[in-house]
């Protein structure tokens, strides 16, 4: 019988998901003994996070953060980081050019788009700070389907968007943007999007777990190679509204294939320096309290995340 697993995906599908629907649509779930489904966050209205559906066992993965990990083992729930999605972090703080905001300083005041996650506007207060400002701005919650339209029709004065989406989309439709990157400004921004499992489930089924990694790796590898077919394939595949266009599925596609492999050609491969970086520079700007509200000190980075479920299989399956 095969294992199911459930994948609880961060937004509707897009190019940063391909390597799974490329899998799916393959075959290679199925040839690893693996029944896999995927729960979209549109059809309850975002109300429920990947996070919280692999913690309360809605979903054995899903795609979230890593500052989301980080979050759930400070209160105890003991979330842990698979793989990464992509090599590096390919997001940024945007504003519109012709707002006239050029620097995260001048986001002093400002009505910043929030997501609502729980370490989000200490990043932003950072990034603001970092660039000699004051850190004080209005972060007005959005739902996650309209953060983009609120920036593009300035009912919002920045949003936390990607480059290899919402980027490409303003250069299709002629919007010009100014971006700021987390890491010029002295920011160690994680890895962004991981695939999150809960450590309970993850070392019962560690050889599901690892099956399941080798075929979505051989997915993003195929995705790489052959990034017009795998568009082609996630439009087909995930059926999605949102996913309509094709020359800005292509174009995401494009660009967002040199980020799925490291310098080492591997997928999903996590480098401990990363996240400890991350990890100490929350712990050294008070972001991190545990359930009782007292600020952490000191946080094992080994419990947050782990590559042993990748271990031989950096070649994946040959389509």
């Amino acid at each position: 019988m095969n294992t199911k697993i459930r994948l609880a995906l961060d937004r509707t599908p897009n190019t940063n998901h391909t390597g799974f629907y490329v899998a799916f649509a393959k075959g290679a779930y199925e040839q690893a003994g693996l029944d896999v489904s995927f729960i979209y966050p549109d059809q309850e209205n975002y109300q429920v996070a990947p996070s919280r559906r692999v913690a309360q066992g809605e979903a054995q993965l899903g795609i979230t953060p890593s500052e989301s990990v980080v979050s759930y083992q400070t209160n105890g729930v003991p979330l842990i980081a698979v793989a990464t999605l992509l090599a590096r972090d390919v997001s940024a703080i945007m504003t519109l050019k012709e707002s006239g905001i050029e620097h995260p300083r001048e986001l002093d005041g400002k009505v910043y788009a929030s997501y609502g996650a729980r370490y989000e506007e200490d990043i932003i207060r950072q990034l603001i700070q970092n660039d000699d400002g004051r850190g004080q701005f209005v972060a007005h919650k959005s739902p996650w389907a309209n953060i983009w339209r609120a920036l593009v029709t300035r009912e919002v004065d920045a949003a936390w968007c990607w480059l290899t989406w919402e980027g490409v989309k303003a250069d299709i439709d002629g919007i010009d943007l100014n971006q700021f990157l987390f890491d010029e400004y002295e920011i160690p921004y994680g890895y962004n999007p991981v695939l999150t499992a809960h450590q309970d489930w993850a070392g019962e089924n560690a050889d599901a777990l690892h099956r399941f990694l080798e075929a979505t790796a051989s997915g993003f590898r195929f995705a790489m190679k052959n990034p017009d077919e795998a568009a082609r394939i996630l439009m087909k595949t995930a059926n999605h509204p949102t996913l309509k266009n094709r020359n800005f599925i292509e174009q995401s596609q494009q660009m967002v294939s040199g980020y799925y492999l490291d310098g080492e050609g591997q997928w999903g491969f996590m480098h401990r320096t990363i996240w400890l970086s991350f990890v100490n520079w929350m712990i050294r700007n008070r972001m991190l309290t545990d359930s009782n509200g007292e600020l952490i000190q000191r946080m094992d980075v080994d419990n947050l995340f782990t590559n042993k479920f990748l271990e031989g299989i950096t070649a994946g399956i040959r389509f």
